[in-house]
């Protein structure tokens, strides 16, 4: 799809991502409803974008949230939806309250599962639509440390392949992308300066929106950001026990991080 025919519905608009998405797609033509849950951040990113933009502010999680965006994006004529809005969780499973699991589960799968059932049928309209889901590496390479985490972008990953796979013969393409870390306010402290210590490789905002924007246009389903992510994840697949052995040594290390609850319990929301 050109992004000049694109008429975009972004969620987590005010985060790191969402900021850069929306910033590049508007830059590339592309027509803009962007959704966040803070208004005065939704109108400072509006005016900063360079093309159509519109706003509507509002909380995803709560009972009407889904409903409002899904009747402001009828009205808008969407063809393409990027379900980006999200929450990091790590930490201790065993350490984390329901409440904090259920948060992390409900915002990083059920609505962008539910915000999508909610779109499909005006979707299906346009001649041509997009669904973008901003998945993770941890969805393909589950992390101790991110239990909760892991299985909301794994259940993403699994969503997005039998989605695309039941609409096939429509004109609705279904597209997966699983970036690395980013280095947005997404990451606690606890999550940098596990990072840091492992040496685990992070991108630029920009870069990662550059990814998405090249998944619109060129149809391209799956894409996993980072080499060495791309060979783990394939492995994961293939021989999930070599991965095992490979992570129990820097357990101790995600532990130590992972345990300081004054930082490692941070969630913030794009």
């Amino acid at each position: 799809m050109l992004l000049t025919d694109a008429r975009v519905v972004l969620t987590g608009a005010t985060g790191g991502l969402g900021e850069a998405l929306a910033r590049k797609l508007a830059k590339g033509g592309a027509s803009l409803l962007l959704t966040a849950r803070d208004p005065a951040r939704l109108e400072r990113l509006a005016c900063s974008v360079n093309g159509p933009c519109s706003v509507l502010a509002t909380d995803l999680t709560a009972t009407d949230g889904v409903d409002r965006l899904a009747a402001a994006a009828r009205h808008f004529g969407a063809n393409v939806l990027v379900n980006n809005a999200g929450i990091g969780g790590f930490g201790l499973f065993e350490e984390q309250g329901w409440g904090e699991v259920e948060r992390i589960l409900t915002t990083n799968l059920a609505v962008p599962v539910r915000l999508t059932q909610a779109l499909l049928p005006s979707l299906r309209t346009q001649p041509a639509a997009v669904v973008v889901n901003i998945g993770s590496a941890f969805g393909s390479i589950p992390f101790a440390g991110f239990a909760a985490y892991s299985a909301a972008k794994a259940g993403l990953r699994a969503f997005s392949q039998a989605l695309r796979r039941e609409l096939a013969d429509t004109g609705v393409r279904v597209v997966h992308v699983a970036p690395r870390a980013i280095d947005t306010a997404l990451n606690s402290l606890a999550v940098r300066q596990l990072n840091a210590e492992l040496g685990n490789a992070s991108d630029a905002p920009e870069e990662v929106a550059g990814v998405v924007l090249a998944a619109i246009e060129d149809g391209c389903a799956e894409r996993v950001v980072g080499q060495p992510e791309r060979l783990f994840a394939w492995l994961n697949g293939c021989a999930p026990a070599l991965v095992d052995r490979g992570l129990r040594g820097k357990l101790a290390t995600i532990k130590r991080h992972a345990g300081d609850r004054t930082i490692a319990a941070e969630l913030i929301q794009s």
